[in-house]
């Protein structure tokens, strides 16, 4: 398994080992957001780094998973579907969202890795 990077917004990515590019939420988000109970997953279709990709509702709140960087979703998790608590069960693993194709591969390597996510969520909490 790949070393995974990290958006500000929460998202964790993972590249494997056919170039592609494992999209899902966090264990500091899906804990914040509480149990989820539905997930509407993104078309099989190229978005904007930063476009809203999916959502993820829960008992708590709505929130929207965004594109880490420009490229074309290649593949949904058709779990979620019938199990969104997957994302609370297993967010870095099960519980993954979908899986893209970035136009530029290098620039996973430029988002947070795990020391800098977790300086930001300190960060965070202290705010």
């Amino acid at each position: 398994m790949s070393e995974l990077r990290f958006t500000e917004d929460h998202e964790w990515l993972r590249t494997e080992a056919d170039g592609s590019v494992t999209v899902g939420i966090t264990a500091f988000a899906q804990n914040a957001l509480g149990d989820v109970v539905f997930v509407q997953l993104p078309e099989l279709q190229a978005y904007d780094k930063g476009a809203e990709a999916a959502t993820v509702e829960s008992v708590k709140a709505a929130s929207g998973v965004y594109m880490p960087l420009d490229g074309e979703v290649l593949a949904i998790n058709p779990a979620l579907e019938d199990s969104p608590e997957l994302v609370n069960e297993d967010p870095l693993g099960e519980g993954w969202f979908f899986r893209f194709k970035p136009s530029d591969a290098s620039a996973v390597a430029k988002l947070l890795d795990q020391d800098a996510y977790d300086r930001l969520i300190k960060a965070q909490a202290e705010a």
